[in-house]
């Protein structure tokens, strides 16, 4: 009874044959087997509780750990559901359709590549999703820079540099949600912060993008044309479309947290359907808030990019995320964390090298797992009291999380985001590697950073300053 009670005590090479473990587990599952992560973190989780009976961990324990490490996500998972309810209500707004148009005009023949580049960053801010900005828009740019005889390498790197910067800096982004959620961070607070590696990243593929990518060859801006006009017969092109846009930055500017935000962009947008169709149900809105938005244009790449959305759409992220941080909160209340990583921490000694081993925990969980949310969850929890005992603020330690984690996953051959790009767009991993110039830049000014100490946040000061 005594063993059963008592908190047994992990060792360093405990730890590491049990991380090991799990990586394996998770590895195969994923990389091999070609599995979504879910099942074979529930596997993890089961193996992980068996091997605690056998050490001699009590049942409260084990729950413990499951309730501490979920009730981190709770706020956060409560958000993803209202950005679930805000992406189809900017759908049907026209928000989304209305910055697609005006996104479009940015294209420009001569400058083809920073064009591309610049089109993606801003209709995957707008959409928050990297996945859909590749799969839809980025399908029609690879076959514009083909015609026009483009190394398809160079457009595959804009398109997924552009839509991972949209990715990464959009509130709708449920990565960028995860980030600041693992360490406990304000949403805004998170992404303000991310500007110091982010900028200097998009800032560096542009110059690329404009010193590689001028070419004299004709656009064919037919694609473009087409998906313009099918955009402007069936939704409301406006300028009001930017109403929301400019309600997220000032409740950004005046400190109001993601939920009262985001409530206020959901009332504004249905306002903004209301006032486009006076007639529309309210259970019709109902009905688009909870199970998304569905374009009917008989335009399919169009369809294929604005059917999206709803409460119901972010139900396999919040299981992902349950499953993640419950996993999470058991190596942390077992102590493996503490064991691996203790020994790591008291050996670093400036913030430079917090943020490089944070960075490189982020890379290594990648090439072992390739699966972008465990690479910030899993260093997240294992470094967030190390950077709360340097003396550094929460946002430190997410930016660092996503520009070791969320960015890099792209270049992973065998990674979830790595294979999905290589097969939408049709070039491997290893050929556009050397040209998704903001995935590569990241990290290197978010280390920069970290030694230079230009951009740190710390827990003396307020986070939420500029």
């Amino acid at each position: 009874m005594s063993k059963e009670n008592s908190a047994p005590r992990i060792g360093l090479i405990e730890g590491i044959i049990v991380l090991i473990g799990m990586l394996i587990v998770m590895g195969v599952s994923v990389i091999k087997i070609q599995i979504s992560p879910q099942i074979p973190i529930l596997v993890v989780i089961l193996l992980l509780i068996l091997w605690a009976k056998a050490r001699g961990f009590s049942w409260n324990s084990v729950n413990q750990g499951i309730i501490e490490g979920i009730s981190t996500g709770i706020i956060p998972m409560f958000i993803f559901i209202l950005i679930g309810a805000l992406i189809s209500s900017w759908i049907a707004a026209g928000v989304i359709p209305s910055l697609m148009v005006f996104g479009f005009h940015l294209i420009s023949a001569k400058w083809f590549l920073p064009s591309v580049f610049l089109v993606c960053t801003i209709v995957g801010t707008a959409i928050g999703s990297a996945f859909t900005v590749i799969s839809t828009i980025g399908i029609a740019f690879m076959g514009m820079g083909v015609t026009m005889g483009i190394n398809p390498a160079m457009v595959a790197g804009a398109i997924i540099s552009g839509a991972i910067f949209g990715d990464k800096t959009s509130p709708l982004s449920d990565s960028t949600n995860l980030a600041s959620a693992v360490v406990g961070a304000d949403l805004f607070s998170h992404i303000r912060n991310l500007m110091w590696s982010t900028i200097p990243a998009f800032l560096t593929s542009l110059i690329v993008f404009f010193l590689i990518g001028n070419t004299s060859a004709k656009l064919n801006v037919a694609a473009i044309d087409k998906t313009v006009g099918v955009l402007t017969i069936h939704y409301n092109i406006t300028l009001w479309a930017f109403l929301p846009i400019i309600l997220m930055f000032v409740c950004a500017w005046r400190k109001i947290p993601a939920i009262p935000t985001l409530f206020i962009n959901i009332v504004v947008a249905v306002g903004m359907i209301f006032i486009d169709k006076p007639s529309t149900q309210i259970k019709a809105i109902v009905n688009v808030l909870t199970n998304g938005f569905v374009s009917k244009t008989g335009n399919q790449s169009v369809d294929n990019l604005l059917t999206r959305g709803g409460i119901v759409s972010m139900m396999v992220t919040i299981s992902l995320i349950i499953s993640a941080l419950a996993l999470g909160g058991l190596l942390m209340k077992f102590g493996v964390i503490e064991a691996v990583m203790g020994p790591l921490s008291r050996r670093l000694r400036s913030n430079g090298s917090l943020i490089l081993a944070v960075i490189l925990s982020g890379i290594g969980v990648n090439l072992f797992v390739g699966e972008q949310y465990l690479s910030v969850i899993l260093p997240g929890n294992a470094f967030k009291e190390t950077f709360s005992k340097a003396g550094l603020a929460p946002v430190s330690l997410s930016r660092a999380l996503e520009d070791g984690g969320t960015v890099i996953n792209y270049l992973i051959p065998w990674g979830v985001a790595g294979v999905f790009a290589a097969n939408t767009l049709a070039v491997s991993t290893i050929n556009y590697l050397p040209f998704a110039i903001f995935s590569l830049t990241s990290p290197i000014f978010s280390i920069l950073s970290g030694y230079t100490r230009i951009g740190l946040k710390y827990l003396k000061t307020d986070e939420n300053d500029h």
